[in-house]
Order: C-alpha cells, then sequence, then structure tokens
C-alpha cells in the first residue's frame, strides 16, 4: 500500500520527493493507529473537521442506508436526505441564513459566495484580511492571507488584503484590546475608502481565523465590520469552514459574537468529513437577488445524497449527545486551564488563545521579545524547532497540528475528558522539547 502511495498518489501541499506518509490502518474516536500497532491520539481531527470523531456508529449506518437507497441523484431534483440536510443546517444558523446551497468543500463554498456577492451588488473587488485561509481553488487561494497564496496569486483576482486584529502581534501598536479594536476598524475603512466603497462587493473574514493562528477576534470588533458593511452597502460574508458546527462551543462562531453575516460557507464539521460537503448560507435579501434571476452556478455533485445524509445523522448525533455542549464545557473547564498551566511551564510558550475545542499555544524563542520558535514560512533547517517538537509529540503518541511556529490543539468535540488529559501529558512533555530552543 505505501508503495502504491508513492508511486502514484500526488499529495497535496507537499514536494513529491520530500515527504513520507504515514500508513494508516485503521481509526475510531479520537485515535488513529498504523500499521505496527501503534496509536496516535489525533489533536489535529484530521483537518479539523472529525469533529465527532471517527467511525461514529450513526453517520456510518445513515451512509450505509442512504447507499442502499439511493445512491446519487442530480441536483436539480427535490430529494429527502438533501431538503432534510438543508432544513437542519438552516434551523441553527444565525439570523435569516435560511436558503443553503451545497457545494463539495470548504473552498468552492467561498468561491460561489464571493460570486453571488460580485452579483448581488455588481461590484468587482473583495476585501479579506491577512493571515485568513479561504481554501485552495483560484479565487479562495487569491482570497487567502498566508503564503499558500504567492505561487497562485496573479494579482488580478480582485482581491484586497488588510489587516485583521490580533493583539499579540498587533499592527497597530495597540496595547489593549479596545485599542486593537478601534486601530484595526479605522485601518478597515480607510481601505474601503481608499479603494473606491463603490467597487467593494464584500469583506470576507473567519470567524475565527483557523490554520493562520485561531486568533479569536477582540470584542467589537466582528459587530464593527457588520456596521461598516451596511454603511458602504458592502456584503458581510464568514467563512465558518472550520470554525462551525461546534468547533468553537456554538454551533457556530457567529454566536459568540451576536453577529450575522449576509453569506456564510460551512464545510468539514457539517458530517465530520465522511463524505465531501460544503455549501453557503444565505440571507433573505441576498436570495433575493436570484428570486426572478437565475444563479449563474452550480455543481455536478452539489448536496450529493450521501454527503447530506452523513449530514443528517451527524447534526442529529450532535444535538442527542450534547457534542456542542461537550466542547463548551470542556474547553472552558478542562483544556483552557490546562493549556494555560503548561504555558506557566513552558518558556515556549508565549500564548494560549481559544474556545471550546479550538486553541492555539504560540511558541516562541524569546517571551520578552515574542521571536518566534522558527521564522516566518520556515522550511528545512530553519524549521528544525518545530520540527523536533512535532516528532516528540508523536513519539509520545499524540498526533499534533503545526503550522510555522504555533501547534494547535483541535480534538474531536466530542473527546472525553481522560483523553484530553492523556494529549495534554503527551505535549507537556513535547513542549519540554521546544524549550531546548529557547534563549
Amino acid at each position: 500500500m505505501k508503495a502504491a502511495d508513492r508511486a502514484h498518489v500526488f499529495h497535496s501541499w507537499s514536494a513529491q520527493d520530500l515527504i513520507d506518509p504515514l500508513a494508516v490502518a485503521g481509526a475510531e474516536g479520537s485515535y488513529f493507529w498504523d500499521y505496527d500497532g501503534k496509536r496516535y491520539l489525533d489533536f489535529t481531527s484530521g483537518l479539523v473537521y472529525t469533529n465527532i470523531g471517527y467511525q461514529h456508529p450513526k453517520v456510518v449506518a445513515a451512509i450505509q442506508e442512504q447507499a442502499a437507497t439511493m445512491t446519487t441523484f442530480a441536483p436539480a431534483f427535490a430529494i429527502e436526505a438533501r431538503s432534510e440536510a438543508a432544513r437542519l443546517i438552516a434551523e441553527r444558523t444565525p439570523g435569516d441564513l435560511d436558503k443553503i446551497f451545497f457545494t463539495n468543500g470548504g473552498a468552492d463554498a467561498v468561491e460561489h459566495a464571493v460570486r453571488m456577492a460580485r452579483l448581488h451588488t455588481g461590484r468587482p473587488k473583495v476585501l479579506s484580511a491577512y493571515r485568513s485561509y479561504h481554501g485552495g481553488t483560484q479565487q479562495a487561494v487569491n482570497l487567502t492571507g498566508d503564503p499558500r497564496r504567492w505561487a497562485s496569486d496573479s494579482g488580478s483576482a480582485g482581491v484586497v488584503h488588510f489587516w485583521a486584529p490580533f493583539l499579540y502581534r498587533s499592527r497597530f501598536y495597540a496595547e489593549t484590546e479596545e485599542q486593537e479594536t478601534a486601530r484595526a476598524l479605522e485601518h478597515l475603512e480607510t481601505t474601503i475608502a481608499f479603494e473606491g466603497p463603490g467597487t467593494v462587493a464584500a469583506i470576507i473574514l473567519e470567524t475565527i481565523p483557523g490554520t493562520a493562528g485561531i486568533m479569536v477576534p477582540p470584542p467589537g470588533y466582528l459587530a464593527g465590520v457588520r456596521e461598516l458593511c451596511d454603511k458602504y452597502g458592502i456584503v458581510f460574508v464568514l467563512d465558518e469552514v472550520m470554525a462551525g458546527f461546534g468547533r468553537t462551543g456554538e454551533w457556530f462562531a457567529a454566536d459568540l459574537f451576536g453577529v450575522v453575516p449576509d453569506l456564510m460557507t460551512f464545510a468539514k464539521g457539517v458530517n465530520s468529513g465522511y463524505v465531501p460537503l460544503g455549501g453557503v448560507a444565505i440571507s433573505a435579501r441576498i436570495a433575493e437577488t436570484f428570486g426572478k434571476r437565475p444563479y449563474p452556478g452550480g455543481l455536478t455533485y452539489s448536496g450529493h445524497p450521501l454527503a447530506c445524509a452523513a449530514a443528517v445523522a451527524t447534526i442529529t448525533a450532535m444535538a442527542e449527545e450534547g457534542v456542542v455542549e461537550n466542547a463548551a464545557r470542556l474547553g472552558s473547564s478542562v483544556l483552557g486551564p490546562a493549556l494555560a498551566a503548561l504555558a506557566e511551564r513552558h518558556p515556549s510558550v508565549g500564548e494560549v488563545r481559544g474556545t471550546g475545542m479550538f486553541w492555539a499555544l504560540e511558541l516562541v524563542r524569546n517571551r520578552e521579545t515574542r521571536e518566534p520558535l522558527v521564522p516566518y514560512n520556515a522550511a528545512g533547517e530553519a524549521n528544525t524547532p518545530m520540527a523536533a517538537f512535532a516528532a516528540a509529540a508523536k513519539q509520545h503518541g499524540l498526533w499534533p497540528f503545526v503550522n510555522m511556529n504555533r501547534t494547535h490543539v483541535v480534538p474531536p468535540c466530542n473527546v472525553t475528558e481522560a483523553e484530553l488529559k492523556e494529549g495534554l501529558a503527551a505535549l507537556d512533555a513535547a513542549l519540554s522539547v521546544a524549550d531546548t530552543y529557547t534563549v
């Protein structure tokens, strides 16, 4: 199997000759294991999508039942699994986001949200933040604000980047959350003014940025963006592909801030990634644009029956089993306090931030200067400290999420307290290795 992978599988975001993928034999709950029987506690939730863990029996059964009944059907028809999935999602989205356009994943959800915004406003530009990730397709990767954009940045995609708030590494010389919010909003409004308000179709933000660092926005920021969008007739898009469906201890991260966007993208946790599915939740105002005017977009597998059946089973199981509540409770009572305690003990931890089952540890060489443990976008020898940290975590049976100078703690939302404590012990040991690179 491994030989076939290396001979034929072209892996994403990788130099093909330099990788050695782990051969995985199986997975269940919060764990997976290799062919030698070594078991890993997965603190990555796959790519932050197995919100109800691997092989949840209710979701597996729903996929099997749907396959026996109707494996697939074209998106132009009304079918039970699709309609029920849309209903359950709309019941949980904030405000009047009651129309659901299904896609195959998060990146194409972003593509279609941007298309809807441009058609609704008749304007060409979209503003997005540095320190963000919106997907790997052409428009979505141009919206992205991290180095994965660089190789595909056409410079002509109608995208303008701006700085969103992040007090620990403030671009606004702020010393308090209040200053960071005020100055970030002033910067955004100035950007809108200099770009020309009549040219800006949408502002897109991850409600809580995921891969870029899980930077929870300071109080008032998202509400302020909502006000700017209303002031200038701009469509407000929230990207909840990673933060949605229980990850933050709420069904959607927008609920933490009391903000309702015009469009909201989702994927990943909607069905725990068991079958590819994403979508756009659409407000009444945007949906009305396409009431008598055809929407010029679609996908062959939009609302695929197997994916929608998995979503129905996932959302139902999450509600019945209190998965969202579990993420909130353990996040506040166990994970958050334990990570803060690790930060006290380990000089390599500069900051701990997060909520629910969505946390990041910013690793630094020096707490006083806040110099990152590795340089921005480090590779090869320059990335040695983070590579050593990750290797130590794996040695202790923990599979970590590592990006640049951070490790993210993002286990399944139905993780148990015992599993969290097991993972935290392994994380404690791995951080001792990171400590050896501090000054």
